[in-house]
């Protein structure tokens, strides 16, 4: 028997996930019938507590370590935050209706900013309470940052959810234009608040701000300039292949701008989609083109939507039992709730101008915070210590939460609340 090789390439892991995905997939569809990503993160999760059971009972098996190794030379934080990230939500917001969303912007603006800054303090002293009567090793600020990594809810999640439901498009509007831009926004608060963290320095406010607006402005600048480029281009043409290939160059291109001069590309991506979506699709394509273009980036979300939900499931290996890990992980559940009703509610009620003009918008908002890949990426990207094992387990609480009961239920919330 041969031994696994002590490196794989990156062509090899990127095979073996997209075989498993196809696999699992095939399987769920035909014998567990879930939703496709919530049987995928279950089957992954299942395939891990398996790995590490096997490891702990079977003298000589040691499968877990081998796919822990794959995990780490996968680096799940770059390979989400750097690369698929990028496409999906390019992806996502090629199919958001820009005149809907402009009906409802401001509240979308309010619960993408304001609202993501209070679901961070919320869960930053929630958590910190909590972190208080058992005695964590966590400084406060720490809390903060958990907050921050866990407040932007996952477009990938919610857009698939919006996909399969018949949602009011002006509701469908706003919910999906909230998920493209909170999580940029989410990003840049972690960012800064890792920075102050990890250096020890006080937590300036005033620079905080400063850098908010250089990171949060200069990628909105940086997704416009893009979209209406490829725009310009792909009307001046007709070459579908060509024209297919102009998108891949926004977010390709504008996501690596945007890491080069540390701006945020989640938010460049949410509106170069847009662009490209609103405008591109109805004043640049051909019919024949406008169905290239729409297929092609449907068959990438799909792809690494069902390869970022496996990936989800097995980094379950990455988690360290323990007594304060499962309370950290199961008091996430409700205060994170907690958190983005109060951001819900002050966001879209509180100013009148702001209310959704959907019908039963608030519970939909509330339940549809759906969190996922990126609140995983977001705490595995954080140093080796006593502290990053403790808020793994509180981000894995909540996004398997959010993945295996919110998820599946939001379509009975949805039907509710439209009824």
């Amino acid at each position: 028997m041969h031994s696994p090789p002590a490196s794989l390439s990156p062509f090899d892991i990127a095979a073996m996930l997209v075989v498993a995905s196809a696999i699992l997939g095939w399987f769920n569809h035909h014998f567990i019938k879930l939703p496709h990503v919530i049987g995928l993160t279950v089957m992954g999760a299942i395939a891990a507590i398996g790995l590490l059971a096997a490891n702990t009972f079977i003298p000589g098996i040691t499968l877990d370590d081998t796919v822990a190794q794959v995990l780490e030379q996968l680096d799940f934080t770059d390979t989400l935050l750097q690369g698929m990230l990028s496409f999906l939500l390019f992806a996502g917001a090629l199919h958001v209706d820009l005149q809907r969303l402009k009906e409802d912007w401001l509240p979308v603006l309010l619960l993408s900013t304001i609202g993501v800054l209070i679901s961070t303090v919320l869960v930053g002293l929630g958590m910190w309470g909590l972190g208080l009567v058992l005695a964590l090793p966590i400084t406060p600020i720490w809390y903060f940052v958990f907050g921050a990594l866990i407040a932007p809810t996952d477009p990938v999640s919610v857009l698939g959810v919006l996909k399969e439901e018949k949602v009011d498009e002006s509701l469908q509007a706003s919910v999906a234009g909230e998920s493209l831009f909170n999580d940029g926004v989410g990003i840049v608060i972690f960012t800064i608040l890792l920075a102050a963290a990890v250096t020890g320095q006080d937590f300036s406010l005033l620079e905080g701000a400063r850098l908010f607006v250089v990171e949060a402005g200069g990628g909105v600048l940086v997704g416009w300039v893009f979209g209406w480029f490829a725009f310009r281009a792909m009307r001046s043409l007709n070459e579908y292949a060509l024209e297919v290939t102009i998108t891949l160059a926004v977010v390709m291109g504008g996501y690596a701008l945007c890491s080069y001069f540390n701006l945020s590309g989640p938010l460049a991506m949410a509106v170069a989609g847009l662009l490209i979506g609103n405008y591109g699709v109805t004043y640049a394509m051909s019919d024949v083109t406008r169905d290239y273009v729409v297929k092609f980036w449907e068959l990438v979300d799909e792809l690494l939507n069902s390869v970022l939900f496996l990936l989800i499931g097995l980094e379950v290996i990455a988690l360290v039992p323990g007594i304060p890990h499962t309370i950290l992980g199961l008091a996430a559940i409700p205060i994170t709730l907690g958190a983005r009703a109060v951001a819900v509610t002050i966001s879209t009620r509180v100013v009148p101008a702001a209310k959704p003009s959907a019908k039963g918008a608030w519970p939909v908002l509330w339940w549809g915070g759906l969190r996922g890949g990126i609140s995983v990426a977001l705490v595995l990207s954080l140093p080796e210590s006593a502290m990053r094992d403790l808020l793994l387990a509180a981000t894995f609480g909540a996004v398997l939460f959010s993945v295996l009961v919110q998820r599946a239920t939001l379509g009975k919330v949805i039907d509710k609340a439209e009824a």
